[in-house]
């Protein structure tokens, strides 16, 4: 099983290509820290004009903090200057690159024009990458007016280690500063100087193989710094005698009856000085005001504990408590925590935190059921990817959270790309869970999976595992999203290195559970991981998915999907010349630069011979990518179908299914719900239709039409409808079913059982699913593309990736489907907060009795361009003759860029149209 599992990140393949792109000319340039992902990137001749970074002008006042705002980047290989010359204020920095706070080396490189989009065709291939096998320069200067309080240096997120100077003199080595989630605290008092001073790091290039850092397995195309560089804040604090560190609070939420909650204020407070001190500590948390007084000797750092036991008002009666999504509420509380000493402040903390209790035990299966405030959930989610050269966008990024919500997911799993703190503040903010942890196959998983690439651990390597697991658990454990933290992905750790985790983990108080590994497998201590990682990676049918084996619907699937996912084709004109999309549909066998470096899946051969054996050969690339479209819709529909309608099953229930990959940090060609420009297709929409509020659904293995309800309260009342007919819209199956209940919190009920054979029914049919609640109003629609010819697997030559296929459902009847116009009617209001909404009716039009299948509308610009991010209330809907349907788009006005909105209206048999929507 780990040989299968190990496989899916290790294997790597280049192949060798011949680069025929001009150098000359216009390029397009991705502009590092902008909303620019979704947006046209900006032309120009050549590199921008380098410009210092700006100095930071860091606060006097005790406890105040200031992140460094930028930084002038250049290669080592380029500065014949000493570090102690490099270090030192007033260091010309002639010709370097200016960049902003956070930023790899190459994102400077690329915000300052020096290469063209690596994002387009293999235009990255472009960039040598023996440019970054040298250390790079990281220079910035801040200013201080006032040195007679202490100044402090705090920093994480170095890739992949460097030698820190501060004004001409080195305080750290590489052999202090390594790994990408160590975190760091310098005394830097000394050194400081009024007016401006000097932070400079020398970056050692970065191989996830031989460090601790992080890399991209087979996600997509590596960048070839291999992401060295500073990706998290670095930051100068002041403090006057006593400094306050690792302020949090642990909570005890009383359960069942959630009536109470204790908090435990803890922090490590030390005393700088030389004298000894007094301090008086006061903590505002939750409503209540708790204090105490500490005496410090010179240098001394103490463990200071306000527990509820001391101070009673610590103790809150019905507190408020945090809900994910969709299950209630997501409200906040924050601790404030000042040092005095001698009546003046000399230290503060602030953190915020939120109540809820979250337990994950293995069930009667051995399957991890998560249950957070004593109520079981399906965790529903994806794989989360942070963009290719870890430039942080928060508008970019709460944009992509939105969209997990639309889709009715609740999870987000991050393997290693640990974001930073502002992303879990959003997924507090918006009730999404998390699942952090460490990556496979890499230099972390190399002690313990023997079919991983990475390097053998030093006792060096032990120590920054542990203080990477300690600077996570720190900065993690506030956040009530946060639900877990994975030891491990592919493999489960040694015991000797699970320990030092472990021990790292109730250092920090850390009170989620801790998971050995994503894959079915055991750690020493912990035990087993309750989580399958079967796969598949690669196309299979919908079928596939509702078989209680390998991955199909039982237990908790930690990523798993059909593989590739063909965005649109506006996404893939950005992405790819004119040749390629022509090989692209063309030529099944050819290597996709834009799928994977794995030789596993760096073509599109088991997708395509699907492709082509259900819906018919590709006539051209508007019919491959309407094709895909519509595969991808019925399998990832079915991938989520299939676990909701188990979810509740008393034999091998499924308890949480992460689809890989909820995004793409580049522009690719699988694993993704939502491509790169936020652009939505079969997929987005597939998944969204599964999991919507109140769903009625089909099921491919037993034939039964069910409702699920993914809503808190029970369903009453409910009328569920079924037709089948051929796909010109010959009826020639109808069914009606009154009265139907459903539970709440994800329950199933069977409405029906579609007979094993209906006379008259065509080899390709469609299924009509229709529910209306007490009221008579529609509130879900479901139509299906089905065949009378099965998908055939050949199960015992399953691999770790895929399923074999013998013979494939027949929907090649889909193509005889007479074009079918259909009418818009749409208006949109704009309100003050820079929102606007359009909402269209959609409406079969014409003669004849053809259903209009998979009616898409996009929002378009005055170029016909996507706007994005919008989002839809519902969308490629399939639509009988007399049936209409009212969708609505909410998006930013400002995105419209001051043209009037249009709806471009197409689908599988509708031709395309463009409507005004003002």
């Amino acid at each position: 099983m780990l040989r299968r599992l190990a496989h899916r990140h290790c294997h790597r393949h280049r192949h060798a290509r011949t680069v025929a792109l001009a150098l000359a000319g216009l390029a397009l340039v991705l502009t590092a820290g902008t909303t620019g992902a979704a947006a046209p990137a900006a032309r120009h001749a050549g590199p921008a004009p380098r410009t210092a970074a700006a100095t930071t002008v860091v606060p006097a006042a005790p406890g105040s903090a200031a992140a460094l705002s930028g930084y002038a980047v250049q290669s080592t290989a380029k500065v014949a200057d000493t570090p102690e010359t490099v270090s030192s204020p007033g260091y010309p920095a002639t010709g370097w690159y200016p960049t902003g706070p956070r930023s790899t080396v190459l994102a400077a490189l690329l915000a300052a024009g020096v290469y063209p989009d690596p994002f387009r065709s293999t235009q990255q291939e472009l960039i040598p990458a023996a440019d970054f096998t040298v250390p790079w320069w990281y220079r910035s200067d801040f200013t201080v007016a006032d040195t007679t309080a202490r100044t402090h240096l705090d920093f994480s997120g170095v890739i992949s280690a460097a030698d820190v100077f501060v004004n001409g003199r080195r305080i750290a080595t590489t052999s202090t500063v390594a790994g990408a989630y160590t975190r760091h605290e310098f005394d830097i008092t000394a050194l400081v100087r009024p007016g401006t001073n000097t932070v400079a790091f020398r970056i050692q290039p970065n191989n996830p193989r031989k460090h601790l850092t992080m890399g991209w397995l087979d996600w997509l195309q590596p960048p070839p710094d291999e992401n060295m560089g500073i990706v998290r804040d670095v930051t100068v604090r002041r403090a006057g005698p006593v400094t306050v560190r690792d302020a949090h609070v642990v909570t005890a939420l009383a359960m069942p009856s959630m009536a109470s909650a204790d908090l435990t204020v803890k922090a490590r407070v030390r005393n700088d000085s030389d004298a000894t001190v007094t301090t008086n500590l006061s903590a505002a948390v939750g409503g209540a005001a708790v204090a105490t007084r500490v005496t410090l000797a010179p240098h001394e750092t103490r463990a200071v504990v306000l527990s509820p036991a001391e101070h009673p008002a610590l103790r809150l009666k019905s507190p408020r408590v945090w809900w994910p999504a969709r299950m209630g509420r997501q409200p906040m509380y924050a601790l404030d925590l000042t040092a005095t000493v001698n009546g003046a402040p000399s230290d503060t903390a602030h953190q915020a935190f939120g109540i809820r209790d979250v337990r994950a035990p293995l069930n009667a299966d051995g399957a991890r059921q998560y249950v957070v405030n004593g109520r079981p959930l399906l965790l529903k989610g994806a794989g989360w990817s942070p963009d290719a050269f870890l430039r942080w966008d928060p508008t970019y990024v709460e944009d992509r959270l939105k969209y997990a919500l639309d889709l009715g997911l609740n999870t987000l799993r991050l393997e290693g790309h640990i974001e930073p703190d502002e992303f879990f503040d959003l997924a507090d903010r918006h009730g999404i869970l998390t699942l952090p942890g460490w990556e496979c196959c890499t230099k972390w998983e190399a002690e313990f999976n023997r079919y991983g690439s990475g390097e053998r651990w030093t006792a060096a390597d032990h120590s920054v595992a542990r203080a990477s697991m300690a600077a996570e658990a720190a900065r993690l454990r506030h956040h009530p999203s946060v639900i877990s933290f994975l030891i491990g992905s592919d493999a489960a750790p040694t015991e000797e290195i699970e320990r030092g985790y472990l021990d790292a983990l109730k250092a920090a108080d850390w009170t989620a559970p801790v998971i050995p590994a994503a894959a079915d497998t055991a750690s020493p201590i912990t035990g087993r991981s309750g989580m399958k990682m079967t796969g598949p990676y690669d196309w299979v049918p919908p079928g596939y998915w509702y078989d209680k084996r390998e991955g199909g619907a039982s237990g908790f699937n930690s990523e798993t999907s059909a593989g590739p996912d063909i965005p649109t084709l506006d996404t893939l004109r950005r992405m790819m010349t004119p040749a390629e999309l022509e090989t692209l549909w063309k030529d099944p066998a050819a290597v996709q630069y834009h799928r994977s470096p794995s030789a596993t899946f760096d073509t599109l051969e088991l997708y395509d011979a699907a492709l082509t054996a259900r819906y018919g050969a590709p006539a051209s690339l508007e019919d491959y990518v309407r094709k895909a479209q519509l595969a991808q819709y019925e399998n990832v529909r079915a991938q989520f179908e299939a676990y909701s309608r188990n979810a509740k099953d008393p034999e091998a229930p499924s308890t949480g299914v992460i689809y890989w990959m909820f995004n793409s940090g580049w522009t690719s060609l699988h694993w993704q719900l939502v491509d790169r420009y936020l652009d939505q297709g079969g997929a987005y929409f597939g998944a969204k239709k599964a999991n919507e509020p109140l769903h009625v659904q089909y099921g491919y293995d037993d034939h039964a039409v069910s409702v699920v309800n993914n809503r808190a309260a029970p369903a009453t009342g409910l009328t569920a409808r079924v037709t089948l007919s051929a796909p010109d819209g010959t009826q020639v199956y109808d069914r009606t079913v009154t009265g139907l209940s459903v539970a709440g919190g994800g329950a199933s009920s069977t409405a029906l059982t579609l007979p094993e054979s209906v006379p008259g029914l065509p080899t390709t049919y469609l299924a009509r699913l229709l529910l209306r609640d007490a009221a008579g109003r529609e509130v879900s629609r479901n139509v299906y593309w089905l065949s009378t010819a099965a998908d055939v697997l050949d199960r015992e030559r399953a691999d770790w990736y895929h399923t074999p296929t013998t013979s494939y459902a027949d929907l090649r009847g889909l193509n005889s489907m007479a074009r079918t116009a259909v009418a818009a009617t749409a208006s949109t209001r704009a309100d003050a907060s820079g929102t606007s909404t359009t909402t269209v009716t959609l409406r079969r039009a014409g003669t004849g009795g053809t259903p209009a299948l998979l009616t898409d509308v996009h929002l378009v610009g005055a170029r016909g361009e996507p706007v994005l991010p919008v989002r839809w209330t519902d969308n490629q809907v399939s639509l009988w003759p007399g049936e209409s349907a009212t969708l609505t788009a909410t998006y930013r006005t400002a995105d419209l860029r001051g043209a009037a909105p249009r709806l471009r209206i197409s689908g599988w048999n509708t031709p395309t149209a463009t409507v005004p929507a003002s």
